[in-house]
């Protein structure tokens, strides 16, 4: 039997794999280009990049872009040239996930590898779209569930890997909480 301290604890965790809000809808074949212009690819900031994100749509797109939590988008979302920054701008704007019916793979582990959840589920699409195109969605990338216009859609959970990948922040963060020394190893260093 579990204690409330566990309880929590195992909520707490739950929650951490949830994200969500309102979303903006996109189309089909998003360009990287569109995501972020090349000219501010000398910066790596997302702030600074947030500011420019979805530009050449203009300013009303990019008002509504930073009011939402979750892009929503058609089939090869992110393709295009190879960017880091496409994913870093979305998360400068307050972007939680993007859900798409499918990614340029450089996109997607662009995303896992800058903090960005990044889900594949054709059926929440179609079913935000039939509703409308707007509205709030939830993504659960530990249980593999996307809630949308009041329905659950699944997809394949993320592999422990890339849970820990998203819960450190990135692949850089990830990677320098591995290789930081542990306390033990810190202690012999010290005698």
């Amino acid at each position: 039997m579990s204690t409330p301290t566990q309880d929590a604890a195992a909520d707490a965790a739950a929650g951490r794999h949830r994200v969500g809000g309102p979303t903006i809808t996109f189309g089909e074949s998003v360009n990287t280009d569109v995501i972020i212009p090349g000219r501010y690819l000398v910066s790596i900031d997302p702030a600074e990049l947030a500011e420019h994100a979805f530009e050449p749509l203009g300013p009303e797109v990019q008002q509504r872009l930073r009011a939402s939590r979750i892009v929503v988008a058609g089939r090869n979302f992110g393709c295009g040239s190879a960017r880091e920054q496409a994913a870093t701008c979305l998360i400068g704007a307050g972007v939680q996930a993007v859900v798409a019916a499918s990614f340029s793979r450089v996109f997607f582990r662009n995303a896992i590898n800058t903090g960005l959840v990044a889900v594949e589920c054709p059926d929440a699409v179609a079913a935000l779209e039939a509703a409308g195109g707007e509205g709030d969605m939830w993504v659960d990338y530990d249980a593999g569930t996307v809630e949308v216009a009041g329905r659950t859609f699944h997809f394949a959970p993320y592999p422990q890997g890339l849970k820990d990948i998203l819960d450190d922040g990135g692949l850089i963060p990830h990677l320098m909480r591995d290789s930081a020394p542990s306390t033990t190893e810190q202690e012999g260093a010290a005698r």
